[in-house]
């Protein structure tokens, strides 16, 4: 056995190879696990990490972020970190920086900031621009260490713009010429170290004044094109699948039979269709039997809005008598929020009809709470039926609980049953991955990167419904299952030779923590970070990173270049 540089001691294993949990030490060589078993003896003086009634777990493998902005100014990727993740995919979406001429980067940070809520003024200043081609953007991120490893995607939106210029962000059609020079540029790119190619079919994903990403659209001949030049890594997407549906799998699967790669989409349930998913299953299963590999990405819990008078989104974002106190700090704004008067002129308004069902559904707002699965009579509308109130009276007074800090929580996605039932059966599907949880973006009203916590907490220990999962599962699920799809087989397992790393987790008490709004990020912009509790230690490469939830300094992670054997 190499020499130790660490050993953890008598926890119980969850390897992520799916197997039964058992007990063993588990010692530490450098950056890789050097042996697992019984009673293991190290050299005195061995650092320790007492594991005894702890699960011992791979690392984490989040496959779905975007801290391709945040990963350029600083070492620590929150809040994925904080979850026990210690590798990360930034580039999804089809949104990113590179490759990028400096003319053209005034509209990828509008699209950006629209797409995935970084505000401009956060990115004009926080983005060094130490880079022009996607190379040059991958040796700006290996220039810094990290707290866990990243890897990249090649962007089609940055593609565009970088080939097309003004013509490729409203949207033209490619020429010949321009269609060529993307797939090359996404062919240097995966040859450079990146892990995939990106892109999205969404008409939500837009900038801010409502221009549409300008893959949107985009002639199947130019995503083939580009996808049979990869020559390696897989095609990430998102699409509303409303060409119609049939129209649009058909297209993408044509796509994926020249492109002999494997392609991963978002899977979510929506409000207006709620078993249209169950649709899309169906085609993913008949694909894979046809042998094109293609994955759905799902969420273990709803994806929606958070909700407060401090956060970027709630139900009286729109109404004048609160614009008017928009722009003041916290404090004062929830003072003057307090007003009677001020307070009686913000119910009366109207919410902008657009966005009406969004904001103000009221049956389907409700506290936060850790386990994201509310029942329907904690409500807004429930709650204020029984308390004979008005529900904008009462979602107001919520807001204004925690002295103005209080967070409400709208689902959107995953939750038009009311409940998780259709999320498990999304999970549990041989053709899905766990991602979505969107690191990185929507920093004012998400945070779904503590998503991992609750996979764990929720589905298995707490699920109060039933229809639990084995905790060999998740980790699973979490870990070796999105290892492998990204091709790194170096991670994921607890083995000999293996990558170490590792998460010592009290799963017994193991929670998420509330959100909290933090003002940190370049010109003082905001973002929510949300931290959890019962993560003894997660190791990155064989290093300590976090112990007890809180930095250790130790920064061994780096940006991952290619597949692993």
């Amino acid at each position: 056995m190499a020499e130790a540089s660490l050993i953890i001691r008598g926890g119980t294993l969850v390897d992520g190879t799916g197997a039964q949990p058992f007990e063993a030490d588990l010692v530490v060589s450098g950056d890789r696990i050097a042996a697992i078993g019984r009673n293991i003896t190290v050299p005195r003086g061995t650092p320790e990490v007492d594991a005894r009634g702890h699960l011992v777990t791979p690392g984490f493998v989040d496959i779905h972020t975007h801290y391709d902005a945040q990963a350029t100014w600083t070492s620590e990727i929150l809040s994925s970190s904080l979850h026990g993740v210690t590798t990360a995919l930034l580039g999804n979406c089809g949104v990113g920086f590179a490759p990028c001429r400096p003319e053209s980067r005034d509209m990828l940070v509008k699209l950006m900031e629209g797409v995935e809520d970084l505000p401009e003024v956060v990115l004009t200043e926080g983005l060094p621009w130490n880079w022009e081609s996607f190379p040059e953007y991958l040796n700006a991120l290996d220039a810094r260490p990290y707290d866990m490893d990243i890897a990249t995607q090649v962007p089609h939106a940055a593609l565009r713009v970088h080939v097309m210029g003004r013509r490729g962000f409203e949207r033209e059609p490619a020429t010949a010429e321009d269609r060529a020079e993307m797939a090359r540029l996404a062919r240097e790119g995966i040859a450079a170290g990146a892990l995939g190619f990106s892109t999205s079919r969404a008409i939500a994903h837009k900038t801010l004044a409502g221009e549409p990403t300008p893959t949107l659209g985009a002639a199947e001949i130019e995503l083939a094109e580009i996808a049979a030049g990869l020559g390696g890594g897989w095609m990430q997407l998102i699409s509303d699948f409303d060409d119609p549906a049939e129209e649009e799998w058909e297209r993408l699967m044509r796509i994926a039979r020249i492109a002999k790669r494997p392609m991963t989409f978002s899977l979510l349930q929506r409000e207006s269709r709620p078993d249209f998913w169950r649709w899309i299953l169906q085609q993913v299963s008949a694909a894979n039997a046809e042998g094109i590999q293609v994955t759905g990405q799902v969420m273990g819990r709803p994806v929606g809005l958070m909700f407060g008078w401090e956060l970027s989104q709630h139900p009286f974002l729109t109404r004048a008598g609160f614009r008017e106190v928009a722009h003041l700090p916290i404090g004062e704004r929830v003072a003057a929020l307090r007003d009677p008067d001020r307070r009686a002129r913000i119910l009366a308004e109207p919410t902008d009809p657009a966005l009406r069902a969004r904001l103000n559904n009221y049956a389907r707002i409700y506290k936060l709470t850790p386990d994201y699965e509310p029942p329907p009579e904690a409500s807004v509308l429930e709650q204020a039926r029984r308390l004979g109130r008005d529900p904008e009276d009462l979602c107001y007074d919520w807001m204004l609980e925690e002295d103005g800090r209080a967070i409400l929580n709208r689902p959107l996605l995953n939750y038009a049953d009311g409940n998780l039932d259709a999320i498990r059966e999304m999970v549990t599907h041989p053709h899905t991955l766990m991602g979505l949880g969107d690191g990185g973006a929507h920093v004012g009203y998400i945070c779904d990167a503590s998503a991992p916590t609750h996979m764990l907490t929720h589905w298995a220990r707490d699920r109060a419904r039933g229809g639990k999962l084995p905790v060999e599962f998740v980790v699973k699920r979490l870990a070796a299952d999105n290892a492998a799809a990204l091709g790194l087989m170096d991670r994921g397992r607890l083995a000999p030779g293996l990558r170490a790393d590792i998460n010592v987790v009290d799963f017994d008490n193991l929670a998420i923590e509330r959100p909290n709004m933090r003002y940190d990020l370049p010109a003082g912009g905001k973002r929510l970070v949300q931290g959890a509790r019962g993560y003894r230690a997660t190791l990155c490469a064989g290093e300590i990173v976090h112990e007890h939830g809180t930095a250790t300094g130790a920064l061994p992670g780096r940006l991952i270049r290619g597949a692993k054997p």
